[in-house]
């Protein structure tokens, strides 16, 4: 559990910093990742890298681990507190989340939103 926490650390850590490179590293090639902004699942890194790019361009999301928790050996639990803020710093959403990702060979393969379903309405004020 020591690694898989370090493992969710680094990449929180890397996407407050913006820092693509270093959280594709902890990931597998052909990660899936929810699109929170307008719905629906992204698959590998390009198509993630591009929606990153998308989504901080117009939201300064900031995500920070709570608590984590291990569900399997491949499935893990994240509670996070979420602040996503305008470019102007004004905050738009500040709320707890839970994450759930899944691993394989120590990378993160996919990452759900608890909700996913739901997800896309936090930033529907962004359309």
């Amino acid at each position: 559990m020591a690694n898989t926490k370090t493992l969710i650390n680094q990449t929180y850590t890397a996407f407050n910093n913006r820092d693509i490179d270093v959280v594709f590293a902890l990931m597998t090639d052909d990660v899936t990742w929810p699109n929170a902004l307008e719905g629906g699942r992204l698959a590998g890194k390009e198509e993630i890298r591009a929606y990153w790019t998308r989504q901080w361009a117009q939201l300064d999301p900031h995500v920070d681990p709570l608590d984590i928790s291990e569900e399997d050996g491949s499935n893990i639990q994240v509670r996070v507190h979420q602040i996503i803020k305008s470019l102007e710093g004004q905050v738009l959403l500040e709320r707890e989340v839970l994450h759930v990702f899944t691993l394989k060979n120590d990378l993160i393969a996919a990452m759900h939103i608890g909700d996913d379903a739901g997800s896309a309405a936090a930033f529907a004020h962004q359309s």
